[in-house]
This record gives structure tokens, C-alpha cells and sequence, in this order.
């Protein structure tokens, strides 16, 4: 019956139309095939190589005889080649912007946190309709290469002594290809089997993903500070207000061997003289971070938990428990703990139950009726301001307080820039500076574009604190000023590393003096040789260092 059917379609009816569509198939299967290899190394060069499933598929269609085996086999293998297609695609996005390939066993809620970010940057309506798109173009995908497919299988069954004589030919070229390890670009064996070898990596992530998580989980279990008395805690620093300052994306990059680092460099060698002209001192070091390009609470638990989270599997997993964070060890031995994230709208559980913070901050309730700057709702400035009016103004009891200042977080612009201090009131006068900046879609059209305006929303945000420091006097209060990771490839280039710089800041000398077996070093820029220490390794090191 299938094969009454098959000479019934009117393919040599319409010559130019059957030759138009098999080229059309024929480059339709070629490009998919190749796709995972095109997408990943960014060369056209990856297109000359010979693809391995496409052959072997196509052979299987030309001689199997029933019609809804082929469609099954058709649609299962296009399907195949879209999610490899799919998958490289997410491999190179993640690695431009965190810094690794995209995990099958861990990031699905990094995905989410991604869309997550582009609906800020651009707006929810313009977030929906990319991935709407994004779920059409790659539907429509897989039905033209299950379409081809069919169509290259039929006009093989027809013309069946030369698709076997060319098909044989192909299959010995690719065997000895793949013998020799022929390759044009680099990493790209002429001999392709992109399918077979994606399906390989991601089999590959979930073995070590195992295996990471047994190491995980063996170091979580247990910890020699958990049950330190609170008399045994941080007595170095009683009667200090101490407030950990995340500076996003601060990188090793914005200080060290790029074309933006001078001006932050400049900033900072001018924040010594100011600091030290108030009385401060400061020591600076590099941590390697858990995290590069985005998902900034990773680091921001691993600094407080003394753990290495660097997937939102294992941020989930000790944020359900109760290991010793810094902040609920700042409560336990009597402080007051705050938490300031100016980029939240909504609750924030595990701020209160496993950080330990009595009191929250966020976007809703900092009294802010300025602009918007892209992704960040509030400026650097305007939440230094707020945390003066609101907790370290007014009599209290010593306060530890965990700061995020997003004003430095992708896009780069538009950016916000300093106003008095005393003008700032409830942020209506940064109404006029968003339009003093252009859009992202503007600026991301040039990669050197945005790395001028990354290195110049650092230094705004390090302008920020210098101001805030040197107009508020407060001798009660300790600084832990640091990076949160490395901005995305973009910036800092492929192959950076993870390092953040990370500042202790104080104007009481025994402050200091608690670290000078660190060999930290003087001032706000640490240079090539400052020590370096992984993030997971702080929490420790700064409970012994103010212990008893």
C-alpha cells in the first residue's frame, strides 16, 4: 500500500520543484547536522566536515519498507539534532556569561534566572515574546528536518543504485577521516558526530555532577564552628557596626591589564587618599569566587556559609539547612542583622531563615521613587543614603548588615551618576539621568562599548562608597567591601578567572591589626601579588581572626 502511494506523488511531475526541494533538504540536513559544531566554535569552517547521523539516518530511511517507522525515526532524529542544535547553543550563552556550560543536572533554575534577568533588562512583554519565539522557531525546526528527512529517503528509494554507491562512499570517507582525526578548526573533527558526542557531555556532567555533590555533601557534614558559645564569637569586634558590602560584578578585570582598568584603578588610588585623610586604613586581597558572569547569591553564600556553592542545586540544598552563616553568627553573639538587596520586589524566605537577618530591605519598602537604571531599580548612592537614615543614624545596638549595590550589574547602562547628598530625599532627583544614557540595545552592538561603560559603572560604585565614607564619620563602623564575581566574557575576556577583589575597611587600628597575619595589602587596589584565597575559605578565617 505505502509503495502505491509513494509512485502516486507527482515528484517527476514537477522537476524543478523535487530539485528545488532536495537541494533545500539536502542543506537543511547538512546545516543541522553541523549546527552543535558551527554554534560552538563560531567558525563557518565547522560546515566542512561530513556529518555522521544525517548519513546513517538517511540510509536507514531508504530501506525501511513501512511509512510510520520512517516518520517515527525521522521526527525522533530531527528532534535529536534541534535539542544538540539547542543544547550548543546553550553551552556558548552560558560560557560567555557564567562561565561554564550550561549543566543538565543543575542548570534548569539558572535558565529561569536568566529569563529572569532579561525580563528586567527588557521589559516582561519583550522576555515572553523571545521565548515564545525561541519555542516556535525551534518547533518549526524539527518538523523541516523531519521534512527533509523524508523527502532525501524518498528520492533515495527511487533512485536506489546510486544512493547506495554514494552513501557507501560517504560512510568510507567519514571511517577514514575519523581515523586519521582530520580537523579544520580546531576541536572540530572533519568526521562529525555532533549529536552522538553532545549526548556524550551531558551523560559526562551528570557522573561528575554526582560525584561533586558526594564531595559536597561530605564537607557540609559538619562544621567545628557550629556549636562556638557566643562568648567565643567575634569579640574582636564588639561594638562595631559591620556591614558587608557585594559590589556586583567587581572583577580582578576592573583593576588589572584591561582598556577600562585605569580609570577604576584611578578611582581607587584616589579613594586611598580620601580614606586615609578621614582615618581610615584599609587591606586588600583577591577571592577566587564561586561564580563568573551572574548568579550572584552563589558567592554571596559560599562567603557566609564557608562552603563552595557554585550551582543553584547546592544553593538550594544549604539554604534548606542551618549551617553557621557569617550574619547568624553576628546574631548569635548579640548583633542586630540587616539585609539590603535593592534589586528584590518579593520576600525573601531564606533571608530570615537561614541567614538569620531580623530585619530586610528591598525595593519596596526603601522609601525610592526615582528611575529605574535597566536592571537596577535603585542607585549605589541612593542605598548607602537610605541604610545612613534608617539604621546607622539613629540609636541602635551594634548592627552587622549584608549590602548588595547593583548599580555595577549587566547591562552597564544607563548609569546613574553622584548628586549631593543632601538633595538625594527620596531619589526623585536621578529623574533625568536615565535618558542622559543609551539603551542596551544601543550600547551591546559593541563590545568595546560595553566594556567603557562596565569599568565606568564600577567606578561609580566605588565612587559611591568613597563619598559615603568620607561625608558620614563613623568610627564604629568596619567594612568587608568585595566582588561578587567576574563580569561576563564579554568583558573580561574567554578563559578569565573567577578572582574578585575583597577590601577590609576600619578606622580603629586593632581592627587591622586582628588581619596582619593575612599579609593583605595596604589601601584599596591589591596588586598582581596580593594574596589570594578561595571564596569558601573567608568564613573561617574571619571567625578566627575576631575570635577570642
Amino acid at each position: 500500500m505505502s509503495r502505491t502511494r509513494e509512485h502516486r506523488e507527482p515528484v517527476g511531475a514537477h522537476p524543478v520543484r523535487t530539485t528545488i526541494a532536495t537541494v533545500l533538504s539536502a542543506v537543511t540536513l547538512f546545516v543541522f547536522s553541523l549546527a552543535p559544531g558551527l554554534i560552538g566554535s563560531g567558525s563557518a569552517l565547522a560546515l566542512v566536515r561530513v556529518p555522521l547521523e544525517s548519513i546513517l539516518t538517511l540510509i536507514v530511511l531508504a530501506f525501511v519498507p513501512w511509512r510510520w517507522v520512517r516518520r517515527t525515526v525521522a521526527i525522533v532524529v530531527a528532534t535529536l539534532l534541534v535539542l544538540a542544535a539547542i543544547s550548543a547553543a546553550l553551552d556558548r550563552e552560558f560560557t560567555a556569561t557564567v562561565g561554564k556550560p550550561f549543566n543538565v543536572v543543575s542548570g534548569w533554575s539558572e535558565l529561569v534566572d536568566g529569563y529572569g534577568v532579561v525580563s528586567d533588562s527588557t521589559g516582561s512583554f519583550a522576555a515572553l515574546a523571545i521565548l515564545a519565539l525561541v519555542i516556535v522557531v525551534a518547533a518549526g525546526a524539527v518538523v523541516a528536518v523531519a521534512a527533509s528527512f523524508l523527502h532525501l529517503a524518498r528520492v533515495a528509494r527511487r533512485h536506489r543504485r546510486p544512493a547506495v554507491i554514494g552513501a557507501s562512499a560517504v560512510t568510507a570517507s567519514w571511517l577514514v577521516l575519523a581515523l586519521v582525526g582530520a580537523q579544520i578548526v580546531p576541536g572540530e573533527p572533519v568526521a562529525a558526530a555532533d549529536t552522538v558526542d553532545a549526548a556524550a557531555a551531558k551523560v559526562d556532567q551528570v557522573s561528575v555532577a554526582a560525584r561533586d555533590q558526594a564531595a559536597f555533601d561530605k564537607a557540609g557534614a559538619t562544621d567545628a564552628y557550629a556549636h562556638l558559645p557566643a562568648s567565643d564569637l567575634l569579640t574582636g569586634l564588639k561594638g562595631k557596626d559591620v556591614i558587608v558590602a557585594f559590589i556586583e560584578s567587581y572583577g580582578q578585570v576592573a583593576v588589572q591589564n584591561t582598556s577600562f582598568s585605569p580609570g577604576v584603578d584611578a578611582v581607587l588610588k584616589q579613594g586611598n587618599k580620601q580614606l586615609a585623610a578621614s582615618g581610615y586604613s584599609e587591606r586588600s586581597a583577591f577571592l577566587t569566587s564561586s561564580t563568573f558572569g551572574g548568579i550572584s547569591w552563589l558567592a554571596h553564600s559560599t562567603l557566609q556559609s564557608g562552603l563552595w556553592v557554585d550551582s543553584q542545586q547546592k544553593y538550594d540544598q544549604v539554604t534548606a539547612g542551618n549551617r553557621l552563616t557569617l550574619s547568624s553568627a553576628f546574631k548569635k553573639a548579640g548583633w542586630q542583622t540587616v539585609s539590603d538587596v535593592p534589586s528584590d520586589t518579593k520576600p525573601w524566605p531564606v533571608g530570615s531563615s537561614f541567614y538569620q537577618y531580623g530585619k530586610q530591605l528591598n525595593a519596596t519598602n526603601v522609601g525610592y521613587a526615582g528611575p529605574r537604571f535597566s536592571y537596577a531599580r535603585i542607585p549605589d548612592q541612593y542605598t548607602w543614603s537610605y541604610f545612613q537614615q534608617s539604621e546607622l543614624s539613629k540609636p541602635h545596638k551594634p548592627l552587622m548588615a549584608e549590602i548588595d549595590f547593583v548599580s555595577s550589574h549587566t547591562p552597564w547602562t544607563p548609569l546613574p551618576h553622584l548628586v549631593p547628598w543632601d538633595s538625594i530625599g527620596d531619589g526623585s532627583i536621578y529623574g533625568p539621568q536615565p535618558a542622559q544614557g543609551l539603551p542596551p540595545s544601543v550600547v551591546w552592538q559593541d563590545p568595546r562599548h560595553v566594556q567603557q561603560l562596565y569599568g565606568q559603572s564600577i567606578e561609580y560604585s566605588m565612587s559611591s562608597l568613597f563619598s559615603f565614607l568620607t561625608t558620614f564619620d563613623d568610627p564604629n563602623l568596619v567594612l568587608v567591601v568585595l566582588g561578587d564575581h567576574q563580569p561576563a566574557t564579554v568583558v573580561s575576556g574567554a578563559g578569565a578567572n573567577h578572582q574578585v577583589p575583597i577590601s577590609i575597611i576600619s578606622k580603629d587600628a586593632a581592627v587591622i591589626d586582628r588581619i596582619s597575619s593575612w599579609k593583605w595589602q595596604p589601601g584599596m587596589l591589591p596588586s598582581p601579588t596580593a594574596p589570594v584565597w578561595r571564596m569558601d575559605a573567608f568564613r573561617n578565617r574571619f571567625l578566627d581572626a575576631y575570635g577570642p
